[in-house]
């Protein structure tokens, strides 16, 4: 695969990312079956690996960290911290105690002295961002962490914590994770060309839009039934009109595809690393055959006659379902903050 510079880091990573989600309780419990996986994936180039501490409880960490162990300084590592890791309130967050603390345990479930790639998976309204950055730093300058980034952040949030590193002298956010796929296209309005403006690198999850353009949802089919599907049903229930729209757009995309002469897959993947903003797309196999059906996408290149009629079926900088953005504000989803 053609590597590409990780923002302006100067690292160059494959242009599909190995994501980890699905190794552990979540998708794939067979430990030795997971790191075969992983071990094709590098075997074919990849040499990104992303994975998070709240993925199956901190498990697939320890697959990941298992699988890599005689091949660690070969590839960028990246994890993330935020989610919930438990009953105490303060295991959770953005804050310094819970970053340092989260770290290290990270550092011993990965079986590694460093991490390439340390993201804050999803924003923390009640926390300081200078609070968050300063944890970073402070990590980054220890060599416990090599990089930091974000992961599903607003725009603004994105701007802000630029600022912020340079009027504090933090160190900054070098890329932004966010969900970007056919079907979810809001991140083209503003995420995108922000992260350009800044230099940051772009490494979005969910290309294949959480399965929907895996090929298995058609309207001549079942509903495929998953525990991603039981975890966020948002995504998935089709009474919700956005997932109605899904299974519409997922029907016409799989024609544009046949009529290209490529599998839906690599139609979906191929798009998301076109854009000029993105650096790599995660992808997150399941199984080998998953794996597999996906590899060749980084080889894929996109008319601009597909491209147009991708666009005729979803509007640019549009999500068919609201879900598919990743994180609710909560003045959105709680009433009482936005009333006196």
């Amino acid at each position: 695969m053609d590597n590409r510079t990780l923002g302006r880091t100067g690292v160059r990573v494959s242009p599909l990312c190995l994501g980890a989600m699905m190794f552990g309780a979540w998708g794939n419990p067979d430990h030795e079956d997971s790191t075969r996986i992983i071990h094709r994936a590098l075997d074919a180039g990849i040499n990104f690996v992303d994975t998070a501490d709240v993925y199956s409880s901190g498990e697939s960490e320890e697959i990941v960290g298992k699988a890599l162990k005689e091949r660690r300084s070969h590839v960028v590592l990246a994890t993330k911290v935020h989610g919930t890791m438990g009953r105490d309130p303060n295991r959770q967050g953005n804050s310094r105690r819970w970053i340092i603390e989260e770290c290290e345990k990270s550092l011993r479930r990965l079986d590694t002295d460093w991490i390439d790639l340390y993201q804050i998976h999803r924003p923390d309204p009640g926390c300081d961002i200078d609070e968050t950055l300063g944890a970073l730093s402070d990590l980054i300058h220890s060599g416990k962490v090599r990089y930091a980034g974000s992961s599903t952040f607003a725009p603004s949030a994105i701007v802000e914590a630029q600022w912020v590193a340079e009027r504090r002298g933090r160190e900054r956010f070098v890329c932004e994770q966010p969900p970007y796929s056919i079907l979810a296209r809001g991140v083209e309005s503003e995420v995108l060309p922000v992260c350009q403006k800044y230099d940051m690198g772009v490494i979005p999850w969910s290309p294949l839009a959480g399965g929907w353009l895996s090929g298995g949802y058609r309207k001549d089919r079942d509903v495929p039934q998953s525990n991603r599907a039981q975890r966020i049903p948002g995504r998935y229930d089709l009474s919700l009109p956005g997932n109605q729209a899904k299974l519409d757009a997922a029907d016409a995309l799989a024609k544009v595809a046949e009529e290209a002469g490529m599998s839906l897959i690599h139609l979906a993947l191929a798009f998301v690393i076109r854009h000029p903003a993105v650096t790599a797309a995660i992808i997150g196999p399941r199984t080998m055959e998953h794996l597999e059906s996906q590899l060749g996408a980084a080889d894929v290149v996109l008319s601009d006659d597909v491209l147009d009629a991708i666009d005729t079926i979803v509007a640019p900088g549009t999500n068919l379902a609201a879900a598919d953005a990743g994180w609710e504000p909560p003045w959105i989803a709680d009433a009482s903050l936005r009333r006196r």
